[in-house]
């Protein structure tokens, strides 16, 4: 194996098992903070056997017994921690050998799904949950949630350490809490869940469109929370939402790795499995009740899926969804996105009249698709210079290599 291949591997093996590290040592040490450290430290003896003796059979059961281990050293230099000892010591295998499993797989999802629901407790402020949520659940990078939240990536790193001190002076229960608790903290949860499921879907950085890996962290975090909550509406509409989206990855990227449009993709190489599955979640949430942000957000995806061309989507409906979804969030993507589809529906001056109102809009000043969603609006009313001036501002400051390509292509098609 190659050193590149190696790096691969190892960061792959650390994206996958991280959470399950942290959320396990988070319900024996009482302290997320803690908890991070150990698996980290863990990684660390990985990174410097791993090379010389090779990857072990069960990586993840490998990184839990050193992490354990380490555990029990601290644990024993404390005076209050003996019962926590005998915990984690009783999980360990005689003789240092490596287990098999270090835990089953459904008690470490519980653990998972335990943390999840700590990392969103009240005493944290609605930003500093997510943030949180979004470092040890979803692998997500302090840059890679700072651009998710056009925030600065030196707020988002203070806002998590704040975040872990607080929980670790609260001494928060490591539990899944009930009734009108859990859904309190639920809200911070799923808007986590997709903005993991966001960073895959559509790389904010780097040389590549998708990151498969984090789209199946997202769906795998909100199938368990479907089937822990089987009666919150909202909960499936996100489910249905990821996994139609989802469902376009086939189409998405082109052979030399550039971003399909979604009007241009090839409709038959989407998952037709995954739009089953998103539009039975559709289903199961309209019978619940009021569709919520994610339900309409699900209605508008299945307006695409259902539709076998571009030109046979109904862009009426998608505009009247995306105003009732402005209604009850108030944001300026909702908002752009709504111009988009006015634009489709009622011509490209009706949404230009939409999208040129957020020209102005501190939270957007850096986001590249609100002048390049402008330049294809100019395209289309063939005001080719202003929107060749779009696209070089949507190109100075898009992030990622290929959408970068692809403005270059649109500011060449532009002519002037």
């Amino acid at each position: 194996m190659s050193d590149a291949d190696l790096q691969r591997t190892l960061a792959a093996i650390w994206r996958i098992e991280s959470p399950r590290l942290i959320a396990h040592l988070t319900r024996v040490t009482r302290d997320v903070g803690r908890a991070e450290d150990l698996a980290a430290d863990a990684f660390v003896s990985a990174l410097a056997q791993w090379p010389d003796e090779g990857i072990p059979r069960n990586p993840g059961a490998w990184l839990m017994a050193i992490a354990k281990r380490r555990a029990i050293d601290q644990l024993r230099r404390d005076t209050k921690l003996a019962e926590k000892t005998t915990l984690l010591a009783r999980d360990l295998p005689a003789g240092g050998a490596e287990p098999d499993f270090a835990e089953s797989l459904e008690a470490i999802d519980d653990d998972v799904l335990r943390l999840m629901f700590v990392t969103c407790h009240p005493v944290l402020s609605p930003e500093a949950r997510v943030a949180l949520t979004l470092k040890l659940l979803g692998g997500l990078t302090t840059a890679e949630i700072a651009r998710a939240y056009l925030t600065a990536e030196p707020t988002i790193a203070q806002r998590i350490v704040r975040a872990k001190r607080t929980l670790s002076e609260a001494k928060i229960p490591f539990e899944i809490p009930s009734g009108p608790e859990r859904l309190r903290r639920l809200a911070s949860l799923l808007e986590a869940v997709y903005l993991i499921f966001n960073e895959g879907y559509a790389a904010t950085a780097g040389d590549d469109v998708l990151r498969p890996e984090l789209v199946a962290d997202a769906l795998r975090l909100g199938r368990m929370l479907a089937a822990l909550l089987p009666n919150e509406a909202e909960v499936h509409g996100l489910v249905a939402l990821m996994e139609i989206q989802a469902s376009r990855i086939p189409a998405r990227v082109g052979p030399n790795g550039e971003p399909i449009l979604l009007l241009e993709q090839e409709r038959t190489k989407w998952d037709q499995l995954q739009i089953h599955r998103g539009l039975e979640a559709l289903e199961r949430a309209e019978r619940l009740g009021t569709l919520g942000s994610y339900g309409l957000q699900a209605s508008i995806a299945a307006c695409h899926a259902r539709a076998n061309t571009g030109e046979q989507t109904d862009w009426r409906r998608i505009a009247d969804l995306y105003g009732a979804l402005a209604r009850i969030v108030r944001s300026p993507v909702v908002e752009l996105n709504r111009g988009v589809a006015v634009g489709m529906a009622d011509g490209p001056a009706a949404g230009l009249e939409i999208v040129d109102r957020l020209a102005a809009e501190p939270s957007l000043a850096a986001y590249h698709l609100l002048p390049s969603v402008q330049g294809d609006l100019l395209v289309k009313l063939r005001r080719f210079p202003e929107a060749r001036a779009a696209f070089e501002r949507a190109y100075e400051l898009a992030r990622n290599a290929r959408d970068k390509a692809l403005l270059l292509k649109r500011i060449d098609e532009c002519g002037v």
